[in-house]
């Protein structure tokens, strides 16, 4: 599938600002089943300086600098995406989650020792015994990884509601756990905090997902979101299989892929500090479109 992306942010400031830092991850990765031919990032008003560089996660990360008095910030970044459909893994081929967690424990270089980075508690993810609980039934001795990961995603997305008033950004895992609610990002936190106290490696993936209006609707402009997921190792011949936990799927030709890292705080969209801003407001609008349908 071949997407044109258009995310704008707008920040409104109370007070007048005089000079601002910010870090942009907004241009998709390029990947085995993904490439981004064109991105280009539009910012109002016009930064004095400007930078591009590749983080330790291996994302495109933009920094910027906005010098003089200014009342908003507008940051658009266009993209053009082809997503190619994955080839599905047969769940039960997938080696035990016993011995991919194992093998992300080995000191000489391997794929399971490299990707075992990402088996720790992170700045948003904790580790710990109530949610090695909660993961505890879906992962019992000997099950292959990937079928004790799709059970397991498909328990979250049963008992737990989508409710963006449940929860904001700063909310931590633990009571998300407790309120049984939440959003993406809660969710991914949520899977990631339970992989992670099995001893299992699982990044957090920001990006976006093609969404379909009502039958007989038109498709209204802003009306999408970003999203995010997760992704597991699943041993040295399947790699990384990305799990979407609020829709119950494991992602193919209809999520496009912008950045991962260990939780939200490597991958934000769009973050920064101010000097003389006061209050701010923030207005988001994402246009995910099929170029079929244009």
């Amino acid at each position: 599938m071949k997407y044109q992306i258009l995310h704008r942010t707008k920040y409104s400031y109370e007070g007048s600002v005089t000079v601002s830092h910010h870090m942009a991850r907004l241009a998709p990765r390029t990947l085995p089943t993904q490439r981004c031919p064109w991105h280009e990032l539009e910012i109002d008003p016009i930064p004095v300086g400007r930078g591009v560089h590749i983080d330790s996660f291996g994302n495109t990360a933009t920094y910027f600098e906005v010098e003089g008095k200014h009342e908003s910030l507008e940051v658009t970044a266009r993209s053009l995406v082809e997503v190619f459909p994955s080839n599905p893994q047969s769940e039960r081929d997938t080696p035990s989650w016993e011995s991919v967690r194992d093998s992300c424990q080995e000191e000489k270089l391997t794929p399971g020792s490299d990707a075992g980075f990402f088996r720790f508690a992170s700045p948003m993810i904790p580790v710990g015994p109530e949610f090695l609980s909660y993961v505890r039934p879906d992962f019992t001795p000997g099950r292959p990884i990937l079928e004790a990961v799709s059970a397991f995603m498909g328990r979250v997305f049963r008992d737990f509601r989508f409710d963006p008033r449940a929860t904001d950004v700063t909310t931590p895992v633990a009571e998300v756990l407790k309120k049984r609610a939440g959003v993406c990002q809660d969710f991914a936190h949520l899977m990631l905090a339970c992989l992670r106290s099995l001893g299992l490696p699982a990044r957090y993936v920001s990006g976006y997902l093609e969404t379909a209006p009502p039958p007989g609707t038109a498709r209204l402009l802003g009306a999408d979101a970003s999203h995010a997921w997760i992704s597991v190792f699943c041993g040295d011949s399947a790699g990384w299989v990305d799990a979407d936990p609020t829709n119950n799927i494991l992602p193919s030709d209809r999520h496009i892929t912008v950045a991962w890292g260990r939780d939200f705080s490597d991958v934000s969209p769009l973050r920064g500090v101010t000097l003389g801003a006061g209050g701010q407001w923030l207005e988001v609008a994402v246009d995910v479109i099929p170029l079929d349908e244009k």
